[in-house]
């Protein structure tokens, strides 16, 4: 034993790192598998908040089977777009659009843009599920903001797949059904106008971005696009507004980075102050 303690007791040599538990600094999602399979978690828990999410969400299909049969979508069209589109904010932008008196390509040039977010979901997502061929391919088509956010609150591979795997054919096949549901069933509920439905994927979506708005940037980011999309819905024709609001996070990136500097040098003046007084 006394050769193990002089090893113990020796100094570490320049420029070794810590191990990865003593650091205190919390791995990124998905890079810790080889610690734990699980990330830390149990597969009970992943599948529970998973299936939270993918049955909330998923129910509101519903309304949006009503609002497009409200908006003179026909009921295949209606089947298609949640078959095929599945991204539910881009889709009741579309109807919402068309409901509104909108062309069919302002509609569906708000929608792609809408959706547009997912590709970098997407690019996130690439490395994290470590998924190839086929497979990758048909994972794509469920890349959407609520199989992006649970995969992403998980650690670990195993977990980050099983989140969005779950979450992913839960909604997929809820929202279908209740697509097809709402759409046979809106004329049993006449005018569609007074249930307020087409207001319940907008605010599935709020609720959902809601506890993604941390910084400063992102909920200013959040507060221009609002007053776009509002300020130039009199002024605007139907689905321009949508495309309007995106501007915000470019005129934000760019009143921030001109900002920072001024901030930094600041907080600098701040603390060079501080250590003189000292």
């Amino acid at each position: 034993m006394p050769q193990q303690r002089e090893t113990l007791d020796q100094p570490e040599a320049p420029g070794a790192s810590a191990p990865p538990e003593t650091t205190g600094i919390p791995s990124a999602p998905g890079e810790a598998a080889a610690e734990s399979p699980h990330g830390g978690r149990d597969d009970r828990a992943v599948v529970r908040d998973a299936l939270g999410v993918g049955v909330a969400v998923g129910l509101s299909g519903f309304a949006f089977g009503v609002t497009a049969a409200g908006a003179g979508v026909s009921l295949a069209q209606t089947c298609a777009l949640s078959l095929f589109v599945f991204t539910g904010a881009s889709q009741f932008a579309l109807v919402g659009a068309l409901a509104a008196g909108g062309g069919p390509l302002t509609a569906a040039a708000g929608a792609f843009f809408l959706s547009f977010r997912n590709a970098f979901y997407g690019l996130r997502l690439s490395r994290l599920l470590g998924l190839r061929g086929s497979v990758r391919l048909a994972a794509a088509h469920w890349v959407i903001d609520e199989t992006s956010a649970v995969a992403l609150a998980q650690r670990g591979q195993h977990a980050v797949r099983l989140g969005f795997t779950v979450t992913g054919a839960t909604l997929f096949v809820l929202w279908n059904l209740t697509t097809l549901i709402g759409a046979l069933g809106a004329g049993a509920l006449g005018d569609t106008d007074t249930w307020g439905l087409d207001a319940a994927g907008p605010a599935a979506f709020l609720a959902l971005l809601a506890p993604m708005l941390r910084t400063g940037p992102e909920r200013a980011t959040a507060a221009l696009a609002v007053a776009l999309g509002l300020g130039l819905l009199p002024v605007l024709p139907a689905g321009v507004p949508v495309l309007a609001a995106a501007l915000a996070a470019p005129l934000v990136l760019l009143v921030h980075g001109r900002t920072l500097p001024r901030r930094r040098a600041a907080r600098e003046a701040e603390r060079t102050t501080t250590e003189e007084a000292r």
